[in-house]
């Protein structure tokens, strides 16, 4: 007698969220505007310099703790491995996250040697780094709104900047300078980045799904920097704040989320984990359906 086939498990579905005003908010960023009597109740996810710096609601802590056992869970961040290792995020560190806008993909919380070679070698048909920092110096030269100049683990540059004393068309302006250059800009809160083109969390978070087999990819983030990630998600999800909400950006599979500030971040994680308990229920009744059981 043959013995019946034992279903086969399939990959788990793989979740890459971007961080800071996507899935956790500084103070000023949480964007709340309800009564103190009807606000969330919030769990400090970062603590810097000895002073608690970004949050979660307990709600989106608790759904992404359980998330964490039911997906593939990548943190996807233009942070450099600094900053990100501060956060302290719900289901304890994950094994795959992708820092410094995939410059960094990192393995049990190491940077991937074999990933950093691939990324130096894409950012070698770009304009070289130090190129891109003079021209930052000499653009803002003078300007009272440039609080501090940055440069994240020699990949990329950013200001960090006063917005409401930033020229209008300053943005704009560094945008056209630095496309036939190979770069991108971006502007998020009150930092300007500029982003060797190649560097994308996207190719990163594609490197993860092929070594772990996901065939079934979600994404979300705020910013232009997330639109490769997004698109090339099976679906993708975005806040009513940030440069794709202010820009009008679109994409299919995309939804653009109308909550703003932490609210959104909850409304993310919740969809999510709505999306893996789905994909959980129907691999149960196609096991069942393989068994015969039911």
């Amino acid at each position: 007698m043959t013995a019946p086939s034992r279903p086969v498990t399939p990959p788990l579905p793989l979740f890459a969220g971007d961080l800071d005003r996507t899935l956790i908010y500084s103070a000023a960023a949480l964007g709340l505007s309800v009564p103190d009597s009807e606000a969330p109740r919030l769990l400090c996810v970062e603590v810097y310099e000895g002073r608690p710096l970004s949050y979660m609601t307990e709600t989106a802590a608790g759904l992404l703790g359980e998330l964490t056992e039911r997906c593939v869970f990548v943190p996807a961040t233009t942070r450099t491995r600094e900053q990100f290792r501060r956060v302290r995020l719900p289901g304890g560190p994950a094994r795959y996250a992708v820092c410094a806008n995939g410059g960094h993909l990192l393995v049990d919380g190491e940077a991937d040697p074999e990933w950093n070679a691939q990324v130096r070698h894409r950012l070698a048909a770009c304009s070289p780094l130090d190129e891109v920092r003079a021209h930052l110096r000499e653009a803002s030269a003078g300007g009272d709104w440039v609080l501090k100049h940055r440069v994240a683990d020699d990949l990329f540059a950013y200001l960090v900047v006063d917005r409401e004393r930033l020229p209008q068309t300053w943005v704009k302006e560094l945008a056209a300078w630095a496309e036939p250059r190979g770069w991108t800009v971006s502007l998020q809160g009150r930092k300007i980045y500029a982003v060797p083109r190649p560097l994308t969390k996207g190719a990163a978070v594609a490197e993860v799904a092929r070594r772990t087999g996901a065939t079934h990819t979600y994404a979300a983030g705020d910013s232009l920097l997330d639109a490769q990630l997004l698109t090339a998600a099976g679906r993708g999800w975005f806040p009513g704040h940030g440069e794709l909400a202010d820009s009008g950006w679109s994409a299919p599979r995309v939804t653009a989320l109308r909550e703003r500030g932490v609210a959104a971040g909850e409304r993310i994680v919740r969809e999510m984990y709505e999306e893996a308990a789905g994909a959980a229920r129907a691999h149960g009744a196609a096991g069942r359906r393989e068994t015969g059981a039911g």
